[in-house]
């Protein structure tokens, strides 16, 4: 094959029949799961078109202008993604680069299936759904603006899931025409980046040795693509070796130290051309032996270097190269994902099927979310399948995030009307899908909310739940305008929290409807969907407001009693905050309530110091069974304690779900168990007698601890330049932000200020800050912790005080907190 620069032809249009594709689809050592992520705005989707115009559907002449998978009206009017879509690329690599691929292999043809997710933080839940799917990721950085905060969270993500990146500098055409870099600094700005990747890489990822190796990203290694995604040109050091070594028809493989020569050869066809030289362009374009049309020759300045160097250096083919040799097959990729993506055993069926990706093991298929039909109100769940064939027809286990293994809860057995090839905005029937494939399903929808397991093993455990980034701390409370069409609005209520994998729909006491989501560009989003697709009425929105969490300070300054009813039980108890970064820990899952006991117990001991023979008494988590609340029996010698245990665990469960200050969640508060007396007779102590003086009790215990608020915080990242810096820290400080550092981004007069910004402050914050800095600054929002309130809730001076007065007021509850001698009996 000789790589004499001869330009690929421009259109390539890959027409299969489903026959075809169904054909490569069991050759699973050369499928290619991947998707492609990066911080807002950096190119994805712009990126994605140069690789469907290689491979896909896209006619060539559009492509860089047609964003292909913003599938949307209003991603194409935003110019965001909102939600990740998914296609299918077919690519035959060169039989000299089959070579380089380390793995197994079969044939050249491959099959890419490609996840575009949206790069803004608010739809992260988006990205999450994508990665679990997916064994490879492309991960698309600005070089101009370098490694940004979303970059971070998406990569830590990435890697948290063993998904393999490989890294692509794209907007270098912003690098060489509007920084005018010089080759050098270019060279350094590239190292820098490619160092910071591999920083997050290496903190979050597994040591060397681990079961994935070292997935470090390293240009020379050909992990590294460089390019722009709108000029349609993209190359990695190994390309331009080849063409090197074709040229000076040295054999054998080159050294990939000319690094800054190729900088050199690009920066020559820049300057020629941007300069209007036309004779020393048309040399190199002959040297380049580059073919023009007629038209592409009569063009001059940008129009003519974007015609060249898409001829020269085609995105798609570089890209896809990359793909094909650097990103695991599902057959690789499962052995080592097994242990992250099942619960159960692994060593029975199931997890041996995925281990293999097994076409003749029991079905086990993921579904990471549901993707709206035309038809209303109808949703294909979309998912992989990781072991076995999934079929029309098959009836299948149905099993939604609360199954557990031998109970019926949340399991439905139900045949498959159809499955489906997603191909970005149109779909295709296909008879049956084997494992490592991506998949649609129809006629699941009605059994699962969002995402779940399905089987056709009797003893499956589900695939783990993903862990979500963000979490929904901004709410709105909707209604209809016409109280008739309020079953219209609890219908369309419904649809959107299947076809959102993040937003939360909740009916509060008092009848309201709440919608949470992760920010204010996310609801925006969502009350959009709801009020146009989803309910199709016109609606009232409140103002958006914020979760709290209600936490104690310190240790229970009195013993508290409460005793039943009928006053023939007494509970005892005391609550005290927990140690730093455990609630952290539990949210992240690291200490979960299906852990094994001693490993958990363990693990509390070494890094929270807690007692041994405490940390294995844990009765339960809590709201929901997960949440960051623990209750812990501490009792010594107390007769018929088991048989309460329910009773108490569901009293906890409810009171954690409500607190005593204005019934938001508890967070972070440990309640002990001290004593408990109990009546003989077992017809004395039900749930009816325990439930309500469990709940009274742990609130008594939360008053006398003194209890505190706590409210969501963003982590906002602000790029501006070095000019309005100082109107940045005047909005920040009106807001009760704080500035937590600020750096110049090198080669360039931008700085990057990050800063902790209470989220309810955070409204009309983007254009408080545009207004003070001319415009000039572009904020980015993460949701990053809890922060506790400073302020006494009982002090009538206190922010925290009114906050609570104007939740309860929303919330219909009586004014002013309850008193302590509700819920506190005297002896």
């Amino acid at each position: 094959m000789n790589v004499s620069f001869t330009p690929i032809p421009p259109s390539q249009q890959v027409n299969f029949t489903v026959d075809q594709i169904r054909a490569i689809m069991d050759k699973k050592s050369n499928i290619r799961n991947m998707s492609v992520i990066a911080h807002v705005d950096h190119g994805k989707s712009t990126l994605t078109d140069s690789l469907v115009c290689k491979a896909g559907i896209i006619a060539s002449a559009r492509a860089g202008e047609t964003r292909f998978t913003d599938t949307r009206k209003d991603e194409q009017e935003r110019c965001i993604t909102i939600k990740s879509t998914a296609i299918s690329l077919y690519y035959e690599l060169g039989e000299n680069d089959l070579a380089f691929i380390k793995q197994c292999k079969d044939g050249n043809g491959f099959l890419i299936n490609l996840i575009d997710s949206p790069g803004h933080v608010d739809f992260s839940s988006e990205v999450t759904a994508a990665l679990r799917v997916t064994d490879g990721a492309l991960v698309v950085v600005d070089c101009v603006s370098g490694v940004c905060v979303q970059t971070e969270t998406v990569l830590r993500q990435a890697i948290g899931e063993r998904i393999k990146p490989v890294l692509m500098m794209n907007k270098m055409d912003r690098a060489l025409l509007e920084l005018q870099l010089e080759p050098e600094e270019l060279y350094q700005t590239f190292q820098r980046i490619v160092e910071t990747v591999n920083v997050i890489i290496s903190t979050y990822g597994e040591d060397e040795g681990g079961p994935m190796g070292n997935i470090m990203v390293d240009p020379i290694k050909g992990t590294v693509g460089f390019g722009s995604g709108l000029h349609g040109w993209a190359f990695t050091l190994k390309q331009f070796a080849e063409m090197y070594v074709a040229k000076f028809t040295a054999k054998g493989e080159a050294k990939i130290s000319k690094y800054k020569k190729y900088k050199k050869s690009t920066c020559n066809v820049f300057d020629a051309i941007m300069n209007f030289k036309k004779e020393e362009t048309a040399t190199l374009i002959q040297k380049l032996d580059v073919k023009l049309d007629a038209e592409d020759k009569e063009k001059e300045g940008k129009p003519l270097l974007k015609a060249v160097m898409r001829r020269w250096l085609p995105a798609g083919e570089a890209l896809l190269q990359m793909i094909t040799i650097h990103l695991p097959s599902p057959v690789t990729a499962q052995r080592y994902r097994c242990e992250l993506l099942y619960e159960g055993p692994g060593d029975d069926e199931a997890a041996m099927g995925i281990k293999n990706c097994d076409p003749k093991a029991p079905l086990m298929m993921y579904i990471s979310k549901m993707v709206p039909t035309s038809d209303k109100g109808r949703f294909y769940a979309f998912g992989r399948v990781f072991s076995g064939i999934v079929g029309t027809g098959m009836k299948v286990r149905i099993m939604g995030p609360n199954f557990t293994p031998g109970k019926k809860d949340d399991l439905y057995i139900k045949p498959i009307q159809r499955t489906i090839l997603m191909m970005g905005r149109y779909i295709e029937p296909i008879e049956d899908v084997p494992c490592g494939n991506i998949v649609g399903l129809v006629g699941v929808d009605q059994f699962l909310v969002k995402t779940g397991t399905i089987s056709t093993y009797e003893q499956a455990h589900n695939m783990r739940v993903m862990k979500f980034s963000v979490s929904p701390v901004v709410r709105v409370a909707v209604e209809a305008k016409n109280p008739a069409d309020l079953p219209k609005l609890v219908e369309g209520l419904k649809r959107l929290a299947k076809s959102d994998p993040m937003v939360q729909c909740i009916i509060e006491e008092s009848g309201e409807h709440i919608i949470a989501g992760a920010g204010e560009l996310h609801l925006e989003i969502c009350l959009k969907d709801l009020e146009e697709d989803h309910a199709c009425i016109p609606l009232k929105k409140s103002d958006p407001v914020v979760s709290y969490r209600e936490t104690v300070s310190e240790e229970s300054d009195q013993m508290c009693l409460s005793k039943s009813p009928n006053k023939h039980n007494r509970l005892f108890m005391k609550s005290r905050p927990f140690p730093d970064g455990l609630a952290e820990d539990i949210d992240k899952g690291d200490v979960a309530s299906r852990q094994e006991l001693k490993a958990r117990a363990r693990y509390l001991a070494d890094k929270f110091e807690w007692e041994v023979t405490e940390a294995r008494k844990i009765w339960c988590f809590g709201p929901d069974g997960t949440g960051p609340n623990l209750l812990v029996d501490i009792t010594k010698g107390v007769q018929y304690l088991n048989e309460i245990k329910d009773s108490v665990v569901a009293g906890f469960q409810w009171a954690t779900k409500e607190g005593v200050l204005c019934e938001e969640n508890m967070r972070g508060i440990r309640f002990d168990i001290h004593d408990v007396t109990l009546h003989a007779d077992a017809i004395h102590r039900g749930g009816g007698q325990i439930i309500p003086t469990a709940r009274r009790v742990l609130y008594a215990c939360q008053l006398t601890s003194k209890p505190r608020l706590m409210e969501p915080v963003y982590l906002v990242e602000i790029q501006c330049p070095e000019a309005v810096v100082g109107g940045i820290y005047g909005v920040l400080n009106r807001k009760r932000g704080h500035v937590c550092e600020e750096n110049q981004v090198p080669g360039t007069p931008m700085f990057v200020v990050k800063a902790y910004l209470p989220v309810n402050e955070s409204f009309g914050f983007t254009a408080d800050l545009r207004s003070n800095t001319g415009g000039q600054a572009f904020p980015q929002c993460v949701f990053d912790h809890w922060q506790i309130l400073p302020g006494d809730p009982f002090d009538a001076a206190s922010k925290p005080f009114s906050i609570v007065g104007d939740i309860r007021k929303r919330k219909g509850l009586k004014e002013g907190i309850p008193s302590l001698d509700n819920y506190l009996d005297k002896l």
